[in-house]
């Protein structure tokens, strides 16, 4: 089972090489694809996967998002980026 702690902030997380994060002119919404599926994404989930680059840690993702939204949770970034990872979308390279 998965753990639900939060992915560690100086881990420095980046889209698996099989996932692919582009926009689907036909939903007008981005979307995250795997071999296996098409997952859509809502704009905030597009804009942390899309600064998911193997350079940024989590913690200057989370200060990226501070500087563009009112209201930005770390912990709820950090739960999103666990599921992925759990999921074998996003890759948590250490700090």
């Amino acid at each position: 089972m998965p753990s639900t702690a939060p992915m560690p902030t100086d881990n420095r997380p980046r889209l698996a090489p099989h996932v692919r994060l582009t926009f689907d002119p036909a939903r007008q919404r981005h979307v995250l694809l795997t071999p296996e599926t098409v997952t859509v994404l809502n704009g905030t989930g597009a804009t942390i996967l899309g600064l998911c680059d193997g350079r940024r840690t989590v913690a200057e993702i989370v200060a990226e998002l501070h500087g563009r939204y009112d209201r930005v949770n770390g912990d709820e970034v950090r739960i999103f980026l666990d599921r992925l990872a759990a999921r074998r979308c996003v890759e948590a390279g250490d700090g």
